[in-house]
């Protein structure tokens, strides 16, 4: 099987988990993160530290949590992206409750072809979004890309703790436990059970940071968040000299 076809059949069946778990979502990420997603989410913007009138891309924005932190953080405008039409339609209710029409826009799109020209935004995020695209340098080297010089390409997502005795009650987590809250929840016990396989696959917080580098972005932080269950990466795209 060539490489293409395998991240084609990927592409194909996440997509297929999201448009399938899109109602069940919010429950799942509480269930996925101990709860903590809300508190990552606030130490993330703390760092990314918006100011007023600063413009994001949210890829893989699923329900549009970040999205909507973004826009009340900065006014906006605020550009959401995902694949899954199903998700934005989430996302979309999420926006028009909170009132924010004005200020995010939801687009159904690729996060490894971004319809954007270079240097167009002051920040682009993806949260719980990269374990699950095709090609992960892809979508980091198009994230660098759509942002200004100077502008931040930010990642939070699920990583893997590297300190026992948390390892090993996480692990025993995420293989037993979880499929069967997912059987439970969303009976989609299959779907749930790819989350731990997607993990197994994805780098770790330094070598996630390595590839932050590879990509070309300056200044890479990353921080480990609740014992390294997840990460945060944040690089700077560097400003042009001359």
């Amino acid at each position: 099987m060539g490489q293409s076809s395998s991240s084609e059949t990927k592409e194909k069946f996440v997509h297929s988990v999201f448009e399938s778990i899109a109602p069940k979502y919010d429950m799942m990420n509480d269930l996925l993160s101990f709860r903590r997603h809300k508190a990552w989410r606030k130490f993330t913007m703390a760092k990314m530290n918006m100011s007023p009138g600063d413009t994001a891309i949210d890829l893989c924005c699923g329900t549009c949590d970040w999205t909507v932190s973004m826009a009340e953080a900065s006014g906006g405008p605020i550009t959401g992206l995902d694949f899954s039409e199903n998700m934005l339609e989430f996302g979309r209710r999420k926006v028009r409750e909170r009132q924010l029409e004005q200020k995010i826009t939801l687009i159904q799109g690729n996060a490894m072809e971004l319809p954007f020209a270079d240097d167009a935004f002051d920040y682009a995020t993806i949260g719980f979004g990269l374990r699950n695209v095709p090609d992960l340098y892809q979508v980091l080297r198009e994230m660098k890309r759509v942002v200004k010089p100077g502008g931040m390409v930010v990642c939070l997502e699920l990583s893997k703790p590297t300190w026992q005795p948390f390892k090993g009650l996480y692990y025993f987590y995420f293989q037993k436990v979880l499929p069967m809250l997912g059987k439970l929840v969303a009976k989609r016990y299959e779907q749930y059970k790819w989350l731990p396989d997607s993990l197994a696959q994805f780098p770790g917080r330094p070598e996630l940071a390595r590839i932050f580098r590879e990509t070309g972005l300056t200044q890479v932080e990353a921080y480990p968040l609740t014992g390294g269950i997840a990460a945060l990466h944040i690089g700077t795209k560097e400003t042009h000299h001359g």
